[in-house]
């Protein structure tokens, strides 16, 4: 399966300039486990649970610290194109859960490591899910 037929199409973004708070509560909202830091069309990191987990291990204050303080920067990302299975080697290889898919220099979709165990479970809904 490729994975532009796996990916979430929309995608929830973050400022590199908001606060960790902000963009937490939008992550909390949308449950979702990452976002894209953007710059207009421009990829310039993910923050994801793991960053959230590291600014409050770190005593960061979330109304205060800007997401740039603990983004990751240049995130391993996919192509659409791309199968489900090198999708699964890359997050292994660099210890990640999200995959920003970019088409170009666009972001055009994302997908997590749960969307990949819920392919291997259940491949016929995972597309349905979509």
């Amino acid at each position: 399966m490729r994975l532009r037929e796996l990916m979430r199409k929309e995608v929830f973004e973050a400022s590199p300039d908001e606060c960790l708070a902000d963009a937490a509560a939008r992550m909390r909202d949308h449950g979702i486990g990452s976002l894209p830091v953007m710059a207009g069309e421009e990829l310039l990191g993910i923050l994801t649970d793991r960053d959230l987990m590291n600014a409050v291990a770190d005593g960061a204050a979330a109304e205060e610290t800007r997401v740039v303080s603990y983004m990751s920067s240049v995130p391993i990302v996919a192509a659409p194109g791309d199968d489900t299975a090198t999708a699964a080697r890359l997050m292994v290889q660099h210890d990640v859960r999200h995959l920003p898919i970019v088409q170009g220099a666009r972001v055009v979709g994302i997908v997590s490591a749960r969307d990949l165990l819920v392919l291997q479970g259940w491949p016929y809904q995972a597309a349905a899910r979509r």
